[in-house]
């Protein structure tokens, strides 16, 4: 019908055919009234009024009269459910707000028509009522590793290895902590289980006293051929050593002393093997063989009795390697050594922390030792589970599980606490996040959205800010119904909590890819060669070694080490110093509520003396990273120019204009380019020499961007990447690649052009700001609420922005903006979870 009265618009008429068509536009057009107005109303007619004729002027030379770019053709929308399709317009309104569309060099509409077509997309089609905004589906979120660690941490002291005990969480929208990503395998329950013993275990004192313990660390141990490797004391298989440490006793008793040993093989097999023998007060205790094991603890226990002064403790390694096989890279780490006594009772101390889980003596009687056991897990459950047990038979259940334990035989009391609580670190009532609407709720069950009550409330904040359980203070508010009133307050006294670094760590981490700078894979040294336009001598280097020209070999390697030398070292603290730098970046615009530009473009950065040595930046001296004003004319400032943010945007061996102007595009400015086609070919494909030289990265992408295939998306990264070519592979700056100047000049699809990475920084804040304001939005609502964006999150999203506007951009208006709005606060009846205890 669409395409038929545009016919009919344009078409010359006369005579009886005007007549004829005439007749057949007035059944096919809307209705409207004396005065030419509308009178349909309905979404779909206010399409056809107002919205399709913005769409024939500025889109239908892409999307209509037969043409589909990206399979959208606006003259083949038939039906109303056509018209309406939320997806579909989503994009629409996407793309012209960010300038994508109409394309480039086509006229823009003007801010009456913008207005117009959002004004009916977030209201017509998408639905969206102002006054009560959707605020999306609840997702039952599972602590992801992050949070099972803080939370285990805070709830009973234990700093448990979630990293190196359960699987890494899966992602989703580019984040760890998405409810829907989040799910519990059979073998995920496994290891839930396991650590839950292991946990209460170490945190839950079996005995009200206990002979007193003290420790030893291996880096006491010196000696012969005593090494350091990781902080900690360090031996190696194929050289001999002898190292001992010293210890005092104050009373005479006896004494159990256990050494804590670990052999890390680097490869397998490695044919090394040592003996090691250790003693105490030169007595022999421990005489064994060890070869090759990936990373296995031992530990050996001797008991000795002594009387009150110094003890010595001595380890000997003697490699016994057999002849000819010298070669091995085994080392033995020496753990420590931990010494427990008297062992006799009358020196036996109060057990540190029994008082916290016990608070009082245990009762005699059976039914008086069942109350204390029910007093004790109630407050204990609700804790972990974050909220009042609903169901007065839960704290008697978990009793009654406790009472089975300590009834057997030879079981205490404190054992069978132990056992509840490690049922209560196993429950999905502590693994998830379980949410209730508030009690207003419950009596207007036909509302569509409800307030979750003030206990979910308290744990959004404080996963969200912390990422751990809510603290006394959030839970008496909620007991109380007073965190919503206090909401500010509180806000502000977490983010001045050590624990808000949590929120600078894992949000970064994963907006800007900072948590992997430590461990993605580089090779300075062909970064480096490449720069000076050297990265031939490798391959002659290689041929020398091959051809056993020892003297060229050692020349060439001469010549290899003077380029990279000359450079500044990536090292694993470099690396680190670059994750901290944006952390603390992150974290100091947060709480001093900075200017969110200043993520962009600021005159200032965190460094210590080794990154500071690594950017060039004079006169830091120190370990300890701080705040520093850079130098005038510094192309530092700012997140995009940071070590962290170059270093995951380059390749191994070179940068990566792509990846760097992909990651403006989509974590900055929130208009990322579809994934690239099938059988793309390598970007090296197009690296054949040019006049005989070498090509610059730049002249190899406009080889690429010749391809129609390539084109339409390259166009927007790589003049974006291309602005970042200053800094190398590693985060250095140069002014050459392959003894060519780089040049910086670009332009960005929406047409401002810029000569330099400062240029485009400006460009950013200036020209796209309201493009950052609404894509940070974007990614930290996703963060705060566990889903990703949907369309009816559109009007959240715009509010927070205009805050933004009104407030000069500062960090608060953009935290309280997610704190305060529908997604955060909110959750839909429908998809409620009624939480039974």
């Amino acid at each position: 019908m669409n395409s038929t009265i545009r016919a009919i618009r344009k078409a010359p008429l006369a005579g009886a055919s005007f007549i004829a068509l005439g007749l057949i536009t007035a059944a096919l057009l809307p209705a409207t009234n004396s005065d030419g107005a509308v009178t349909d109303n309905s979404p779909v007619g206010v399409y056809h009024s107002s919205v399709l004729p913005i769409l024939e002027d500025h889109c239908f030379e892409c999307h209509g009269d037969g043409y589909d770019k990206g399979k959208v053709a606006f003259d083949r929308l038939e039906t109303d459910e056509q018209v309406l399709k939320p997806d579909l317009w989503l994009r629409v309104l996407l793309n012209t707000r960010a300038g994508l569309m109409p394309a480039e060099r086509k006229p823009r509409l003007s801010e009456k028509e913008q207005a117009t077509l959002e004004r009916w997309i977030k209201y017509d089609v998408f639905k969206i009522d102002p006054a009560n905004p959707d605020p999306g589906r609840v997702t039952v979120r599972r602590l992801n590793r992050v949070e099972y660690r803080n939370t285990v941490k805070d709830l009973l002291g234990v700093d448990y290895n979630t990293d190196h005990e359960f699987p890494p969480d899966d992602s989703g929208f580019g984040f760890d902590n998405i409810g829907d990503a989040l799910t519990v395998s059979p073998m995920l329950m496994e290891k839930y289980v396991a650590a839950a013993q292991a946990v209460v275990a170490e945190a839950v004192p079996l005995q009200a006293r206990k002979p007193a313990q003290s420790f030893v660390p291996g880096s006491n141990f010196n000696g012969t051929n005593a090494r350091t490797k990781w902080e900690q004391r360090q031996l190696v298989f194929n050289e001999p050593a002898s190292i001992a440490a010293k210890y005092r006793n104050e009373l005479p008793g006896t004494y159990r002393v256990t050494l804590e040993l670990q052999v890390n093989g680097s490869y397998f097999p490695d044919p090394g093997r040592a003996r090691i023998v250790s003693k105490v007060d030169g007595k022999e205790f421990l005489d064994q063989e060890f070869g090759y094991y990936d990373e296995k603890r031992f530990s050996f226990e001797t008991t000795q009795t002594w009387t009150p002064g110094e003890h010595t403790f001595s380890i000997e390694l003697a490699p016994t390697v057999p002849e000819g096989k010298k070669e091995t890279i085994i080392d033995l780490f020496v753990k420590g050594v931990t010494v427990e006594g008297p062992l006799e009772k009358e020196h036996w101390v109060a057990t540190e922390k029994y008082d916290h889980f016990i608070p009082r003596a245990v009762p005699k009687g059976r039914k008086e030792q069942r109350a204390y056991a029910t007093e004790i897990l109630t407050a204990f459950a609700e804790k972990a589970y974050r909220r009042p047990l609903r169901d007065e038979d839960t704290g008697a259940r978990l009793a009654a599980l406790a009472e089975a334990t300590y009834t057997q035989k030879g079981k205490t009391f404190e054992q069978g606490i132990a056992h509840a609580m490690s049922a209560v670190l196993a429950s999905p009532r502590f693994l998830f996040r379980l949410e209730a609407p508030a009690t207003s709720a419950l009596s207007a069950p036909s509302a569509r959205f409800a307030e979750v009550d003030e206990y979910s409330l308290a744990s959004r904040l404080s996963y969200f800010l912390w990422s751990t359980m809510p603290d006394a203070e959030l839970m008496s508010l909620a007991s109380r119904g007073q965190l919503r009133a206090n909401l500010d307050a509180q806000v502000k006294r977490m983010l001045a909590d050590p624990r808000a670094d949590n929120l600078a760590r894992n949000f970064t981490g994963q907006w800007l890819q900072a948590r992997d700078v430590e461990g993605i894979a580089s090779n300075p040294r062909d970064i480096i060669l490449r720069d000076a336009g050297e990265e031939g001598l490798l391959g002659e280097l290689f041929m020398a070694w091959r051809a056993q020209d020892e003297k060229k070999a050692k020349e060439l390697a001469a010549r290899v080490d003077s380029i990279v030398d000359a450079k500044p070292d990536l090292s694993n603290k470099v690396r680190a110093a670059m994750r901290q730098e944006t952390e603390q970046y992150f974290a100091y615009v947060m709480r001093e509520n900075r200017p969110i530009t200043e993520f962009i473009q600021s005159d200032y950065t965190f460094v210590n003396e080794l990154l500071a040595n690594f950017y060039g930046i004079p006169q830091v001296t120190g370990d300890e990273m701080r705040k520093v004003t850079l130098p005038a004319g510094s192309p530092r400032g700012g997140m995009l120019t940071q070590g962290s943010a170059l270093l995951v945007t380059s390749n191994p061996d070179r940068t990566s204009p792509v990846k760097r102007g992909l990651f403006v595009l989509a974590n900055f400015l929130g208009t990322p380019p579809p994934p690239p086609p099938a059988n793309v070919p390598a970007l090296e494909a197009s690296d054949a020499p040019i006049n005989g030289k070498q090509p610059l990265l730049r002249d190899v992408l406009k080889v690429h961007r010749e391809s129609p295939m390539c084109a339409s998306c390259h166009n927007r990264m790589d003049p974006i990447g291309l602005a970042f070519e200053n800094f190398n592979g590693v985060g250095l700056w140069r002014d050459a690649e392959r003894k060519q100047p780089i040049t910086s000049e670009g332009s960005l699809i929406t047409g401002e052009t810029f000569g330099s990475v400062a240029d485009l920084k400006r460009i950013l804040v200036n020209k796209h700001r309201e493009d950052f304001y609404r894509t940070l939005t974007g990614k930290l609502l996703t963060y705060a609420t566990g889903r990703g964006m949907e369309y009816y999150d559109v009007e959240t999203i715009d509010r927070i922005v205009k805050r933004l506007d009104e407030g000069d951009g500062q960090f608060s208006a953009l935290l309280m903006g997610v704190i305060e709005s529908a997604p955060f606060q909110k959750m839909r009846t429908q998809a409620t979870m009624t939480v039974a205890n």
